[in-house]
């Protein structure tokens, strides 16, 4: 394969920018890369069914979705548990523990709430907390990008939202938003993103296990030397410095390449919430959304999600 067809998110924490920046693909792979941006993860998706990507970073939900309308991808590698975060206004109440999360969303009965494309990990929890939160009058706004969020919401247009902790980060210091609800109240262990890639990639399993590789690589600079890392994502997205990217980094420190069993089954666990939002027809088994070959060759060990991250770098 002389070409490598990436698929990936602005988030700051995926390791795509510190791969891009410091050129490891190019480096250690018998390819070259072609990186393609995408807003949403559903957007990915269908780049993936006309088969125009390889690889991708994406949110589990919306590759299940893809796998379950006959799109043929498999997730093989993790990268990141519990990325989604709810932000609203100066004076919110905010959620401080798991019994305090549906009086947190009953605030906002009868108001919007927006978050990123339908379909997306975002979408599909914010939908679920509305559901189970017992509101029936209140509406979702959903943004094809992201960043449209905290302006939506300074506005007055929506009351609140969801996304990812580079979204609150942003929000908090332009706008002075808060987290109405944390990562870790949120759906405990959920797919915040995994390596996915596309069936005709399986021709070439030497090149996907040494991608993950460097995958997993990057997410041990995040943990181990988080301040290397943020200098790199920095440099490579160039609209931030690195104290906010370290600071997206600590929102949520759940950073591995593995797929241990939690990380599974929070993953499945989606799947009657997308069957009765209609994202999903019929039932998906594990073997039908995850790869195990590759990383259990690469991540023999226990996972490392739960590390902290380290405040003092080692010299390389």
């Amino acid at each position: 394969m002389n070409m490598l067809r990436i698929g990936y998110l602005s988030t700051m924490y995926h390791t795509s920018h510190i791969l891009r920046h410091l050129g490891w693909i190019e480096g250690s792979l018998q390819c070259r890369p072609e990186w393609s941006l995408f807003g949403t993860g559903p957007a990915m998706v269908d780049a993936f069914a006309s088969g125009l990507l390889d690889l991708g970073y994406i949110g589990l939900p919306p590759a299940m979705i893809g796998i379950g309308r006959g799109v043929p991808l498999k997730c093989v590698a993790g990268g990141h548990m519990e990325g989604t975060v709810m932000i609203g206004g100066k004076g919110s109440f905010a959620a401080q523990s798991e019994t305090e999360v549906f009086e947190a969303m009953r605030q906002f009965e009868g108001l919007s709430i927006g978050a990123p494309a339908a379909g997306s990990i975002h979408d599909v929890i914010a939908r679920s907390l509305i559901e189970a939160s017992g509101l029936t009058r209140t509406a979702m706004n959903n943004y094809p990008w992201a960043d449209l969020i905290p302006d939506a919401l300074s506005s007055g247009d929506i009351a609140a939202a969801f996304g990812t902790p580079p979204l609150a980060v942003l929000a908090h210091r332009e706008f002075g938003h808060s987290t109405i609800i944390p990562p870790r109240l949120i759906w405990p262990c959920n797919p915040s993103y995994g390596i996915v890639v596309a069936e005709s990639m399986h021709d070439s399993p030497d090149l996907i296990r040494q991608f993950i590789e460097l995958h997993e690589r990057a997410c041990n600079l995040i943990i181990e030397q988080p301040r290397t890392a943020a200098q790199a994502v920095a440099a490579q997205v160039k609209v931030v410095d690195e104290e906010f990217v370290m600071e997206v980094f600590s929102v949520s420190p759940r950073y591995c390449a593995a797929l241990p069993p939690q990380y599974i089954a929070s993953t499945m666990d989606f799947l009657p919430v997308l069957k009765r939002m209609g994202y999903l027809a019929a039932d998906l088994s594990p073997d039908a959304v995850f790869d195990l070959e590759y990383i259990d060759a690469v991540h023999p060990a226990g996972h490392h999600y739960f590390k902290p991250l380290q405040t003092e770098e080692t010299p390389e």
